[in-house]
């Protein structure tokens, strides 16, 4: 296999995904009262929207979120180039290129992870990128689609995009069915072949190889680790967000105090008074704090009255909310679970 010079960027273990309809800042900003230093990424932005659409409302984010990735769809090495100096101009900390979206939307435009048929094509859009940015450039891509699935077909992909200078590698351990399966059934249905991303790793020691699909644990994050450079957790961390509450002592060593669900709230509710003074709906804000008290008693009153009161014009619903928890739950500085609910990745 192919030697490759050390990448760019500092090595972030953990991350993350980015998840349409979910990767808001919204969700970023409640991510961070949560974990500090896990890498956060926006849901998928196509190029189009990107060099067309309103700024602002596409890529807005504020220096609290970081270290946060931008994530682009498109095919175009040209227009993904432009994309990704806009992207460092406006302070992202890497820019990534989707090739694992199974969607209509990503077929129909020759991107997502069709492109995993064209690893030439990759090659050049990360080559162009590179040549117009600083920033680490990476690839998250499936193990493979349809029929094209052999390990000796995703090794091939690695070595032709990895030759462009790709910084890393974020596989989905999952294979994708562009007919027959939803998106959302892509993410669960087709089995998981973590031993294929481990091998990749194997056979191309020099570069970054992080692992994403069915991760729902900080335990399984790190037992992933002894094999990968990273691990990307993507549903399990909005459905149930305070299982990152001690990353950054147990994946990164940080010595400080993890939150409580207090805190997150308390941060919450500063971000809220904040948004709802420039329109943005209570419910819009709140939506990622559903899950807060995933598994423990007081989850699905905490749930209901953020439903009920998603039309208030203040943060007080988030207080009362807060009040139909048991206080165990609320000062709990670690992830232990009501219940042995399993969250779908």
């Amino acid at each position: 296999m192919m030697s490759h010079p050390h990448p760019r960027g500092p090595l972030r273990p953990l991350s993350v995904a980015p998840m349409m309809d979910r990767s808001d800042r919204h969700f970023r900003q409640f991510l961070r009262a949560i974990t500090r230093r896990t890498l956060l990424y926006t849901e998928m932005i196509v190029a189009g929207a990107v060099l067309h659409g309103d700024r602002e409302r596409v890529l807005g984010f504020d220096d609290e979120e970081r270290p946060v990735a931008l994530q682009l769809g498109g095919e175009d090495p040209a227009d993904l180039a432009r994309c990704a100096r806009i992207g460092e101009d406006l302070g992202y900390d890497e820019v990534n290129l989707n090739v694992g979206c199974p969607s209509d939307r990503v077929q129909s435009g020759r991107f997502g992870v069709c492109l995993m048929a064209e690893p030439a094509r990759v090659a050049d859009a990360v080559a162009a990128m590179r040549a117009a940015t600083g920033v680490p450039i990476t690839v998250k891509h499936r193990i493979g689609f349809d029929d094209l699935d052999r390990y000796e077909d995703l090794a091939r992909f690695t070595e032709i995009v990895a030759a462009a200078g790709c910084d890393r590698f974020v596989v989905h351990a999952r294979k994708a069915w562009l007919s027959g399966l939803s998106p959302k059934e892509n993410r669960t249905v087709p089995p998981l072949r973590y031993a294929d991303v481990r091998r990749l790793k194997s056979d191309f020691p020099a570069l970054r190889i992080e692992i994403n699909g069915g991760i729902g644990s900080l335990d399984a994050a790190r037992e992933h680790l002894r094999h990968v450079d990273g691990v990307m957790i993507g549903r399990a961390a909005y459905d149930d967000p305070f299982l990152l509450a001690t990353a950054d002592g147990e994946i990164y060593g940080d010595r400080g105090e993890p939150p409580t669900r207090r805190d997150v709230i308390e941060a919450t509710i500063a971000s809220a008074e904040r948004w709802l003074a420039h329109g943005v709906p209570l419910g819009h804000i709140a939506r990622p704090a559903m899950g807060l008290f995933a598994g423990h008693p007081g989850a699905r009153a905490w749930r209901r009255h953020l439903t009920e009161n998603a039309r208030a014009d203040n943060a007080g619903p988030l207080r009362q909310a807060m009040a139909l928890v048991p206080r165990a739950a609320l000062d709990a500085r670690d992830h232990v679970r009501g219940d042995s609910v399993n969250l779908p990745e």
